[in-house]
């Protein structure tokens, strides 16, 4: 990953389709993987991820470097993997 901000969105992509399909061990395993990176390339922790319905946005907050810090990203484009996987269960195992 190059940034933190790319990790993130990558992290958040794949959260919001495991919590959307609990029996999905692959969405699952592909969010650890991408927590992991957040923990280990760029020392981030505590990520949490919040819907801001007013605002049209998720806000991902985390802690690095003991700093706790926000990152901003559409709605629209965070769902749009599970939006698509929604729209062909077939193709994705489902």
């Amino acid at each position: 990953m190059k940034s933190v901000q790319d990790a993130l969105y990558n992290w958040l992509t794949i959260h919001l389709v495991a919590d959307a399909r609990p029996h999905d061990a692959a969405a699952r395993d592909t969010a650890s993987f991408f927590l992991a990176i957040l923990e280990s390339d760029f020392g981030v922790t505590a990520v949490n991820a919040i819907k801001d319905e007013t605002n049209g946005r998720y806000v991902v907050k985390y802690v690095q470097g003991g700093k706790k810090k926000s990152a901003y990203f559409p709605v629209e484009l965070a769902e749009a993997m599970w939006r698509q996987i929604e729209a062909e269960p077939k193709k994705y195992g489902s």
